[in-house]
């Protein structure tokens, strides 16, 4: 079980309910594949440094999570494949980046 981060980004268009639904299809595409769910956020509508399919901005949202490494692939095919999503990102975090993913949950939930 490898430790990973996913970051994406979906369309500003959407509506809050249809980002909810993408955010929890992904969440559950994971989860049925054996992913444990280590961390979720909603980072909210961000402006992007560029434009990308001419949209100035998106809603940014990232999943920590374990799983086999082979379910990557299927994952990012399937977010290649809804047009929903702008931009992606999947990285393994290394034993620093764990740890640093930590104090920065521990950040947040001591401001919430």
């Amino acid at each position: 079980m490898n430790h990973y981060e996913t970051v994406f980004i979906l369309n500003p268009v959407l509506s809050e309910d249809q980002i909810k639904e993408t955010v929890k299809k992904y969440e559950d595409f994971l989860v049925s594949n054996g992913a444990k769910m280590i961390a979720k956020e909603d980072w909210g509508l961000k402006k992007l440094a560029y434009p990308i399919q001419n949209k100035k901005s998106g809603f940014y949202h990232l999943f920590e999570y374990t799983v086999d490494g082979e379910v990557i692939n299927p994952l990012e095919v399937e977010f290649r494949r809804d047009e929903r999503f702008m931009r992606y990102l999947t990285v393994t975090l290394d034993k620093h980046a764990i740890s640093w993913a930590e104090r920065r949950r521990d950040k947040l939930k001591q401001k919430a």
